[in-house]
C-alpha cells in the first residue's frame, strides 16, 4: 500500500514520545508549565500494554492538566539508565523541572486517578470551541459592482450572471435582473435560486412607479392607517432581503383591516410565504397570521 494511503495512527491528545535528545526541553522544561507523567515501557512488555492505554485515556480526559511522555526503554536506553529503571512499566511524575514521585507496575485506573489527585492534578474542563465569526455583511450596491466585473471577466460562467441577478434584485434593479434570468442556460433556469428570484420579480413588479422606502415610511408615520403605503413598504423590504420587516408590515395590515382591497393583507402574506427560503421564519409568521384570522 502506498505510504500516503496507509492508515494514520489515531491522535493522542496530550501524549508524546520522549527521546534522550529532546528530554530536557520536552519534559523538564515543559514541566515548569504543566506536570509531565513519564511512562517507561517496551513493546514486548505485557503489563505495559495494559497500563499504556489507561494512561493515554486519562491524558485525554484531563484535557491538558498533565501531559504523558512515552519512553521506549529499548530505543532510549540512556534515559532508562539515567532514571535507574529496573522494571517496566515504571511511571515517573515530573513537576517544576524535578522528579517528584513515581511507581512501578500497572496500577488500576482508580489508583492512577488517586495518584494524580494526590499531586494536585485534577481534570480540566474541555476548551470551548471558538465561536464562528459571523459572515461579513456586504453592501448590496458594492456586491452588484463586484459581480458585474466578475461576469464581464468570466463571461462563460453563468453562475456569475445568476449571482448578479440576485444582487440586482436586492438593489431594485428588477428589469436587468429579469433579463439576466431569461438568458440563463437550462440547467440554471430551474435552479431553486433562479425560481425564487423569478417569484421575487413578481413582487418587484409591484414597485414599478412606487415611491421609495423613505417616502413610504414618512407616509406611515403621518398616517399609521395608510395600508397602501404599508403594502408597498413591505414589498420593498422583502425584495431588498429584509423578510421579517416586510412580513411585519403585512401583518399590521391584516390586524388593521383584513378586508382591505379585497383581502390584500392575507394575499400579500401568502405570496411572500411562497418566495421566502427561511422555513422557520415562514412558519412563525404563518402562526401569527392564523392567530389574527381566528381572533
Amino acid at each position: 500500500m502506498p505510504a500516503d494511503l496507509a492508515p494514520q495512527p489515531a491522535p493522542r491528545p496530550n501524549v508524546f514520545d520522549a527521546t534522550t535528545d529532546r528530554f530536557e526541553a520536552d519534559v523538564l522544561q515543559r514541566s515548569l508549565q504543566v506536570p509531565v507523567l513519564v511512562d517507561f515501557w517496551a513493546e514486548w512488555c505485557g503489563p505495559c500494554k495494559q497500563l499504556g492505554p489507561v494512561l493515554e485515556k486519562l491524558a485525554a480526559e484531563y484535557h491538558g492538566a498533565f501531559e504523558l511522555a512515552k519512553v521506549d526503554v529499548e530505543a532510549e536506553q540512556q534515559l532508562a539508565a539515567a532514571f535507574q529503571i529496573r522494571s517496566i512499566p515504571t511511571v515517573m511524575l515530573v513537576q517544576g523541572g524535578q522528579l517528584v514521585d513515581g511507581f512501578p507496575g500497572a496500577l488500576p485506573e482508580a489508583q492512577l486517578r488517586e495518584f494524580l489527585k494526590h499531586h494536585g492534578i485534577e481534570p480540566r474542563a474541555p476548551e470551548a470551541a471558538p465561536e464562528p465569526e459571523p459572515p461579513v455583511a456586504r453592501d448590496p450596491h458594492e456586491e452588484v459592482v463586484r459581480l458585474r466585473k466578475l461576469a464581464e471577466t468570466e463571461p462563460d460562467d453563468a453562475e456569475h450572471r445568476l449571482d448578479l441577478a440576485l444582487a440586482l434584485l436586492a438593489t431594485g434593479g428588477a428589469r436587468e435582473a429579469g433579463q439576466l434570468l431569461d438568458a440563463l442556460p437550462a440547467n440554471l433556469a430551474t435552479d431553486e435560486r433562479a425560481v425564487k428570484a423569478r417569484a421575487r420579480l413578481g413582487f418587484a413588479a409591484l414597485l414599478q412607479d412606487a415611491p421609495p422606502p423613505a417616502t413610504l415610511r414618512a407616509a406611515i408615520d403621518a398616517d399609521p392607517g395608510d395600508l397602501r403605503a404599508r403594502h408597498l413598504l413591505g414589498v420593498h423590504e422583502i425584495v431588498a432581503g429584509d423578510a421579517a420587516a416586510g412580513l411585519e408590515q403585512f401583518l399590521e395590515m391584516l390586524r388593521r383591516d383584513r378586508d382591505f382591497d379585497d383581502g390584500l393583507p392575507r394575499r400579500a402574506l401568502i405570496d411572500a410565504f411562497r418566495i421566502l427560503e427561511d422555513e422557520d421564519l415562514v412558519s412563525r409568521y404563518r402562526r401569527r397570521m392564523s392567530s389574527l384570522l381566528l381572533a
